[in-house]
């Protein structure tokens, strides 16, 4: 068997190719309880169910970050192939067989049993009904929960209906939300339902009789810029005057750059003098477009280093050798990957707001210029998704054929990341400078200088910002804190020419 990466200059993610000879089923359970199996590792190559596990296992043991530290992705298992033929056969749900493979450490690899659904998801292309929200329980030691919404997206089914940022619900289609339903009624296969809507009172969150019509558009392309604006300030009192520039960026998408840059472009035009970034909902996405950010803030830093990649041994040391040690190394550029040219702002210092939700290449934004400027970070701990990850697919030939047995895919941990200082340990989250929470129960318009987090960056910016700011009046002790939610999480790791052959 080979192991190949590539990608062209179209593709945005870093693909391992695995080439599987095929074989039929009538010859499958000779293959793994025969005493005549093929020292080949295509002899290996199975159908179904178990071909998945073949490919999870292999695709594991040769990215995965953590594989030395996993004693079932030992390379001795490949010795005796018989013997990891009857392991193999021992596994057969390969989604199962995937999370008893994974670290200890490990919070963030899965496995998809649709790669195109991956796909999308990496590239803001979901099923939504535009209404982006949270879970909350609804109260201490309780089973009911109370959503909240964060934000509508633009173009989205929720843009004209009775719904906005700030508002509760508490049920769906008529049945009260819980710790046990949630998922089927919020996450299922209906692509229409009815949020029940509530209000807050004396302190407490009840059913207001007002209902919520939705539906799903399942191919929905979301617009990672969710504000981008310039705030003029006029202080007199403390001498302070300039115009601010604020953009919400929700995810970090390889192909949104050339909008990205042009708001830049638009900011660089008015002379801002300082500059807002707000990832309170971002988590995180492609790294290419996180280095293109870093460059558009800055642009005094061309060709130096933004951060650095750590993978696991056996494949630190061949890339090394292969490609040298450039090929690890991710450098601050004057050009998007399209060859556009950067509008840069050439600060020294941004402003960063970030929330319990902000991870991985959010963080990777802020620990990469803290190596250069000064980054004032706003808000509230990071997640701590200091590792990026690659999608894994099984292929069947040179070709990038999708192997037609399954449409199962992987996006398995394969890396630290560090900045130009070295650091990369920040797993428990980056914490900020000022410490500052949303307030669910009165959440604001995102991008009005009165909102509570927008407005406690300005006052850091003029001067009079309050050292001690008020508690929220909802403890964000009690959101839900679950994979469903935080789905979006990622480091997506982009290489270009990159062929890893099989040692």
């Amino acid at each position: 068997m080979k192991y190949f990466i590539s990608q062209n200059t179209f593709a945005i993610l870093l693909i391992a190719h695995f080439i599987v000879t095929g074989c039929s089923r009538d010859t499958v359970e000779e293959k793994l309880i025969g005493s005549n199996l093929d020292s080949d590792d295509s002899a290996v190559s199975l159908l179904g169910e178990l071909q998945i596990s073949d490919f999870v296992w292999k695709g594991l043991n040769e990215f995965y970050y953590w594989q030395e530290d996993v004693d079932d992705l030992s390379d001795e298992k490949l010795l005796d192939q018989k013997l990891y033929g009857q392991y193999i056969s021992e596994n057969p749900d390969a989604e199962s067989f995937f999370e008893t493979l994974k670290h200890p450490n490990d919070r963030f690899s899965w496995i998809q049993d649709d790669y195109k659904v991956l796909e999308n998801s990496l590239q803001g292309i979901i099923a939504s009904n535009g209404v982006e929200f949270g879970l909350l329980y609804a109260c201490q030691n309780c089973n009911e929960l109370v959503g909240f919404v964060k934000y509508i997206l633009e173009g989205s089914d929720a843009e004209n209906k009775n719904i906005q940022r700030g508002d509760f619900f508490t049920g769906v289609n008529g049945t009260i939300l819980t710790a046990s339903n949630y998922r089927s009624l919020l996450f299922g296969d209906n692509l229409t339902y009815t949020l029940n809507m509530a209000s807050a009172k004396n302190g407490a969150i009840a059913s207001n009789g007002i209902n919520v019509e939705l539906t799903k558009e399942e191919n929905f392309e979301t617009n990672p810029i969710q504000i981008s604006k310039s705030i003029i300030l006029n202080n007199e009192r403390d001498g302070y005057t300039g115009i601010v520039g604020y953009i919400m960026y929700n995810q970090f998408v390889a192909d949104k750059s050339n909008e990205l840059n042009k708001v830049f472009t638009e900011f660089k035009a008015e002379g801002i003098s300082d500059l807002i970034i707000d990832l309170r909902y971002n988590g995180g996405g492609s790294v290419q477009n996180c280095v293109e950010l870093a460059s558009m803030i800055t642009g005094q830093f061309t060709s130096e280093i933004f951060a650095e990649e750590q993978w696991n041994n056996k494949l630190l040391k061949y890339l090394r050798e292969r490609f040298g040690k450039e090929s690890l190394i991710n450098r601050f550029t004057s050009q998007l990957s399209t060859g556009e040219t950067i509008s840069a702002l050439n600060l020294n210092r941004v402003f960063i707001i970030t929330t319990s939700e902000s991870a991985s290449a959010s963080e990777l934004l802020i620990n990469g210029l803290d190596s250069y400027i000064d980054v004032i970070h706003v808000g509230e701990r990071t997640v701590g998704k200091n590792v990026g990850s690659i999608t894994v697919y099984d292929y069947i030939d040179n070709e990038q054929t999708k192997n037609p047995e399954h449409t199962y895919a992987m996006q398995p941990i394969v890396l630290k990341i560090a900045n130009n200082d070295g650091f990369a340990d920040y797993s428990d989250g980056l914490l900020p400078d000022t410490d500052i929470e949303e307030d669910i129960k009165d959440l604001g318009i995102l991008g009005d200088s009165n909102e509570r987090m927008l407005k406690a960056v300005i006052g850091i910016i003029t001067g009079t910002g309050k050292r001690n700011l008020p508690e929220a009046k909802m403890s964000r002790a009690l959101l839900v804190r679950d994979p469903l939610l935080i789905s979006r999480q990622q480091m997506i790791i982009e290489k270009k020419e990159l062929l890893l052959n099989s040692r």
